[in-house]
C-alpha cells in the first residue's frame, strides 16, 4: 500500500524553502510583467466590486482548474513530445498524472512533485529561451481553447478597475508568463528553475510554487508592489491554495474541488462554478469521460510511435 501512498492529501505550513520560493517567484514575476492588451469584457459580478481606481488592490488567480481547463505542465508536456523532447514511455506518465487531476479533481503535493521532477529532468540543459520560445506555440496549440471564459471575465473586471492581475501557479514561470501575457494579464507568480548562464541545471530554486509557497510569493509581491491584501482577491479551486485565499479580503472559489467547496461555506466566501455538463458538488462521472479521452490519446500515439519503429 506504500504505492499509494500519494493518494492521501497532506496538510503543510511554510517552511523556509516555501518562503524562498515565494520570494523567487514573486521576484520574477515583476521582471515579467505585462499591461493588459485585449479588449474588455463584461463580468458578473457583485455591485461595486472590484472598486475602480483602488491602486492598493489586485487579483490573484490560480491556473490549473481555475483559470484553464486540467494542468498547464500536462499541456506543456504534450507540446514537448510533439517536439521530440522525450520518449512515448514518459506521454504515458503525463498522461496517467493527467487522468488523476481530473478524475479526483485535486492537487497531491507528493503527486505533483513527481510529475515536475519528470519536467525538470527533461528541460535541464536546455536554455531558458528556447524553452520561453516553445511556450508560446505550446500555448496556440493545446491551452488557448482550454481557457475557462466565466473565469476570463472576472480577470477582465479586475483589469477593467485598474487593478493588476496576477496568475499564481506551480506551473513554470516561463510558461505562466506567457499564458498571463497571451491573457491581456499583468504577470505570473510560479515555480522558478535554477539556471546558470541562461541554461536549466535541472533544481529549483526553492520549491514548487505549491500550496503555502504560494501564499508567501502574494505576500511578497504585494510588499513589494505596495498593496493592500485586505483589498486584494485570490481565486482558486483547489483546497490546497486555502493559504492563498485567506491572506486576501476577496477569496474566491472557482469550480471547488469538495474540501474548498466545504470550506468556502463555512467561511462564506463567494463560489463560482464553470464546469458543464456535471453537478458543480460532484466532479467523479463526466470527469471519466476525460479520463478515457487521455488514455484513448496514449495508446494512440504509442501504437502509432511503434508503426513507426
Amino acid at each position: 500500500m506504500a504505492a499509494l501512498g500519494w493518494l492521501t492529501p497532506r496538510r503543510r505550513s511554510a517552511t523556509a524553502r516555501s518562503v524562498l520560493a515565494g520570494e523567487a517567484s514573486a521576484e520574477a514575476a515583476r521582471k515579467s510583467s505585462q499591461e493588459a492588451q485585449e479588449a474588455p469584457q463584461a463580468a458578473e459580478e457583485e455591485p461595486g466590486f472590484p472598486v475602480i481606481g483602488d491602486d492598493k488592490a489586485a487579483a490573484f488567480f490560480d491556473l490549473d482548474n481555475t483559470v484553464m481547463q486540467g494542468a498547464a505542465l500536462f499541456h506543456f508536456g504534450r507540446g514537448l513530445y510533439k517536439r521530440k523532447f522525450f520518449e512515448t514511455r514518459d506521454l504515458a506518465r503525463f498522461a496517467w498524472q493527467q487522468a488523476w487531476f481530473r478524475l479526483a479533481g485535486v492537487e497531491d503535493p507528493e503527486h505533483m512533485q513527481d510529475a515536475r521532477d519528470s519536467a525538470l529532468s527533461i528541460v535541464k540543459g536546455h536554455r531558458v529561451a528556447e524553452l520561453a520560445s516553445i511556450g508560446e506555440e505550446i500555448y496556440d496549440e493545446y491551452m488557448a481553447d482550454r481557457i475557462w471564459p466565466g473565469t476570463r471575465a472576472l480577470a477582465q473586471a479586475h483589469l477593467d478597475a485598474g487593478q493588476k492581475v496576477w496568475l499564481v501557479t506551480a506551473a513554470p514561470v516561463e510558461i505562466a508568463t506567457v499564458i498571463a501575457r497571451r491573457l491581456g494579464l499583468t504577470g505570473a507568480l510560479g515555480t522558478v528553475a535554477e539556471s546558470v548562464d541562461g541554461v536549466y541545471t535541472g533544481k529549483l530554486v526553492g520549491e514548487p510554487l505549491h500550496g503555502p509557497a504560494k501564499a508567501e510569493a502574494v505576500r511578497a509581491l504585494a510588499a513589494a508592489e505596495g498593496l493592500d491584501l485586505s483589498r486584494c482577491a485570490a481565486y482558486s479551486d483547489s483546497h490546497n491554495d486555502i493559504p492563498m485565499l485567506s491572506l486576501v479580503g476577496h477569496p474566491y472559489a472557482i469550480n471547488p474541488d469538495a474540501k474548498l467547496r466545504r470550506h468556502a461555506r463555512e467561511k462564506d466566501w463567494r463560489l463560482r462554478d464553470y464546469r458543464t455538463g456535471r453537478k458543480a458538488a460532484k466532479v467523479g462521472i463526466p470527469a471519466a469521460a476525460g479520463v478515457g479521452a487521455v488514455a484513448g490519446g496514449t495508446a494512440a500515439a504509442i501504437a502509432l510511435s511503434r508503426r513507426r519503429r
